[in-house]
């Protein structure tokens, strides 16, 4: 992680619609719904809405009764690694996974209505890692940044960035930047002028059970207490707390192994 700018400024409400290729919401599927909602509720202090229903149960995330996060339920006989997966945005989900397709990766699902909400298909890139793709219509995707329990950025760690970078750049119109500053193999992806999310190079040291993934940030006042609280809850730490220019960062998973990160950012 080498730079997480609010998407809206700090302690922003984002109204309009999101800049094609810009992560736009993030969701979770899991497979006890109930005990996750209760395990972020009392992390986040997220309360919880119904959502559309196509792929399942699913509920939407609020905050100060305004969207951050989606969570749904996985069917009984689906085993898969849990994670929380970014939604890029788009103007037209059909011609973007075709364009996914014809770059080399896949699409999974749809594309779909999510009845009123918008339309959405769930893909992965050449390297293997799943995201999903939204057009919105009712539901813009999040739309609060910046205090504790909302996204704050999400950054993808795969084998290394150059060919998974002009994936995304020719399959969504992101402008690739390398961050030479870093040390390591590091890209921010930019839309609209600013950068909206990274990509990691970890080469062999990217974890066999794993696999390429997108990780979210989610803000926290505190990352020390909110890493306690989150084992007190059942969760655990994946990574001790380190220090980044953009602010404290502790890698964690929740109850059901859902890996995620908590950013306490730079004031």
């Amino acid at each position: 992680m080498t730079e997480a700018p609010g998407s809206a400024g700090r302690h922003g409400d984002q109204h309009a619609r999101h800049t094609p290729g810009t992560p736009c919401w993030v969701s979770l599927m899991v497979h006890g719904l109930a005990a996750t909602q209760a395990f972020y509720s009392a992390l986040f202090d997220w309360e919880f809405q119904p959502g559309p229903q196509q792929l399942g149960p699913y509920v939407r995330a609020l905050l100060d009764g305004r969207e951050v996060a989606g969570i749904g339920q996985l069917p009984p006989d689906r085993h898969l690694p849990l994670a929380w997966t970014p939604y890029l945005a788009s103007d037209d989900v059909d011609r973007t996974a075709h364009t996914v397709r014809l770059s080399g990766g896949t699409v999974a699902v749809g594309p779909l209505d999510a009845a009123d909400a918008g339309r959405m298909a769930i893909g992965s890139d050449p390297a293997g890692a799943v995201f999903g793709i939204w057009q919105a219509a009712d539901h813009l995707g999040t739309s609060l940044s910046g205090p504790p329990g909302t996204p704050a950025w999400n950054e993808l760690v795969t084998y290394e960035t150059t060919s998974v970078a002009k994936f995304y750049e020719t399959a969504f119109g992101l402008r690739q930047e390398a961050v030479l500053a870093a040390g390591f193999d590091y890209v921010n992806l930019r839309a609209g002028g600013r950068p909206v999310a990274g990509i990691h190079g970890v080469g062999t040291a990217l974890p066999r059970d794993r696999g390429p993934h997108w990780v979210t940030y989610f803000e926290a006042a505190d990352v020390t207490e909110a890493a306690a609280h989150l084992t007190d809850l059942g969760g655990r730490v994946v990574r001790p707390v380190r220090e980044t220019a953009q602010g404290r960062v502790v890698m964690v998973a929740d109850p059901e192994g859902a890996r995620f990160a908590l950013l306490q950012s730079a004031r």
